[in-house]
C-alpha cells in the first residue's frame, strides 16, 4: 500500500456540494469552508438574492463554481427541481450538507407547551424534519444514480440530546425579541439524530456516507444575560462562534471520514459532558 498523505484527504476539489439554508448564519459559514477546501457549491436557500448573492462571494473568494439556487424544502416538486438543476449545472452531486430550518411565527413558536399548536408544531418539522426527508431522499437518489457514493452531514441541535434548561431563558432575548427553546425543536432535532442513523445503515451498501452535527449554543443575537446564564452552563465558559462548527462538517463531507458513517459529532464546549 502506498504511503497515504493525510493532508490531501481534506482537499474537496473536484466534488460539489450542496448546502441547504445555505444563506444563513451558518450555512454561510459552511459553504464558505467547503470551497475553501475546494468543492463546488451549490447554496440553497428559501432566500434566492441571499443565495446568489453568496454563490458569487464564493466564485470571487475562492476560484470555484457555485450557484444559488431557490428551494421551498416543503414542497417535492421543488426539491426535484433542485436536485435536477443541481445535477445538470454541476454534473452531479456528491455532498449534501442538510442546514436548512424553519422559521416560525414568534409569539406561536414561544408558547408553553400546554397552549402549543398544532399548526405550529407542524410548521417546524414541515423544513427541520420533514425537508430533511424529502432532500435526502431527493439527492440519495442523484447519489445512487452516479454509482459513486458520497457524503451526507445533518445539522442536529445540542436539544436534540437533551433538554433545554428553561432558567436561561429568564430575561433572555435575540435581536430584542424574547426567545425559548420550545418541545417541537427538540423533537424536531431529536428526529434529525435518528434519521441520520437510520440512513448511515441503510445506504453504507451503496457508499453513501450519512453523519451529523450537533452544534451547541452559537453567539449571533443574544443579549447578554442570555450569553451570561448560558456560558456559566458551558465547561469551557463561553458560547460558540459560527466559525466553530465548520472544521467538523469539512471532515465529515472530505475522505479523511472515509470509514465513518452513523455519527454524532457534539459541538458544543462540554455542555453534554456535565
Amino acid at each position: 500500500m502506498s504511503q497515504v498523505r493525510f493532508k490531501e484527504l481534506f482537499d474537496l476539489k473536484g466534488k460539489t456540494a450542496v448546502v441547504t439554508g445555505g444563506a444563513g448564519i451558518l450555512g454561510r459559514q459552511f459553504c464558505r469552508g467547503l470551497a475553501e477546501f475546494g468543492a463546488d457549491v451549490a447554496v440553497i436557500d428559501l432566500n434566492e438574492s441571499a443565495a446568489k448573492e453568496l454563490a458569487g462571494e464564493l466564485c470571487r473568494d475562492y476560484h470555484v463554481r457555485s450557484e444559488g439556487v431557490a428551494c421551498d424544502l416543503t414542497s417535492p416538486d421543488s426539491v426535484d427541481a433542485m436536485v435536477k438543476k443541481v445535477t445538470r449545472t454541476f454534473g452531479g452531486i456528491h455532498i449534501l450538507h442538510s442546514n436548512a430550518t424553519k422559521s416560525v411565527d414568534q409569539d406561536a413558536y414561544l408558547d408553553r407547551y400546554e397552549d402549543y399548536s398544532l399548526e405550529s408544531w407542524q410548521q417546524m418539522l414541515s423544513v427541520d424534519l420533514n425537508g430533511m426527508f424529502l432532500v435526502t431522499q431527493g439527492v440519495g437518489k442523484q447519489m445512487i444514480l452516479q454509482g459513486t457514493g458520497g457524503s451526507m452531514i445533518q445539522t442536529a441541535s445540542i436539544y436534540g440530546i437533551m433538554s433545554p434548561d428553561q432558567r436561561i431563558y429568564e430575561g433572555s432575548f435575540y435581536n430584542n425579541r424574547p426567545i425559548s427553546s420550545p418541545a417541537v425543536y427538540t423533537a424536531a432535532k431529536g428526529g434529525v439524530v435518528a434519521l441520520t442513523r437510520y440512513l448511515a445503515t441503510y445506504w453504507a451498501p451503496k457508499g453513501i456516507r450519512v453523519n451529523s452535527i450537533t452544534p451547541g449554543g452559537v453567539e449571533s443575537g443574544q443579549n447578554e444575560e442570555f450569553k451570561k446564564r448560558y456560558s456559566n452552563r458551558i465547561p469551557m465558559g463561553r458560547m460558540a462562534r459560527s466559525h466553530e462548527m465548520v472544521s467538523a462538517v469539512i471532515y465529515l463531507a472530505s475522505d479523511a471520514s472515509s470509514y465513518v458513517t452513523g455519527q454524532n459529532i457534539i459541538i458544543d464546549g462540554g455542555l453534554n459532558a456535565w
